[in-house]
């Protein structure tokens, strides 16, 4: 579920659409959790489904640390990719925002944080970077993680619109977190260590 107070509009011609805000959004409000109508599909699951959905999964989904690919029913799934995002994942399956947020503001996250299945080339954007890969999370975890760790400061401070798609047990974890009674997990931990291919080359045709 995303955060309500967004929009999917055109970006440009390179990127087609993305997600705007359309109020402003505080660093440390969750901006993305799963919850249940997003889909999780295993390689076996996703060659059961026909051409034109499987090329649909493969544009809209990332894939977890298990090595599945989750699909996001809602909005989500236009988030455009930056080195410069604004929102992160967590290795609590939500995303957080990591800064503030403007009205009109595209909401963004790095590609690298989300297990891509092979290497594609992007817009540098000043960062020295201009692939995400496959690993991405080995490579830039510590940076992403500071970044975290200083979202979760504020993750209690700020009004959190998608709380209630939260188990308790979940949001208490969550707290326990936010007010430095619990450590917080590295993102290192949604490394998936699977290779990606299954997801690309039909059963059949795997040596």
């Amino acid at each position: 579920m995303i955060i309500p107070c967004t929009q999917v509009v055109p970006i440009s011609e390179s990127k087609g659409r993305g997600v705007v805000a359309t109020a402003p959004i505080r660093k440390g409000t969750i901006t993305w959790v799963f919850d249940q109508l997003d889909r999780e599909f295993t390689p076996e699951q996703f060659w059961q489904l026909p051409p034109a959905i499987r090329e649909t999964i493969l544009t809209y989904s990332y894939r977890n640390r298990h090595g599945r690919l989750v699909f996001c029913w809602d909005n989500e799934r236009y988030m455009n990719h930056s080195f410069h995002a604004n929102c992160c994942l967590t290795p609590y399956n939500f995303e957080i925002a990591i800064r503030d947020i403007a009205c009109g503001e595209e909401l963004t996250n790095d590609y690298g944080t989300l297990n891509i299945i092979a290497p594609f080339p992007v817009e540098e954007e000043g960062s020295g970077r201009d692939t995400v890969h496959p690993d991405d999370l080995r490579r830039h975890s510590g940076k992403w993680d500071r970044l975290l760790a200083a979202a979760f400061t504020r993750l209690l401070k700020v009004d959190q619109p998608l709380q209630p798609f939260f188990s308790p047990e979940a949001w208490q974890e969550v707290a326990a977190v936010a007010s430095g009674k619990k450590a917080l997990g590295t993102i290192a931990d949604c490394l998936c260590l699977l290779d990606g291919s299954p997801f690309l080359v039909p059963p059949r045709e795997r040596p």
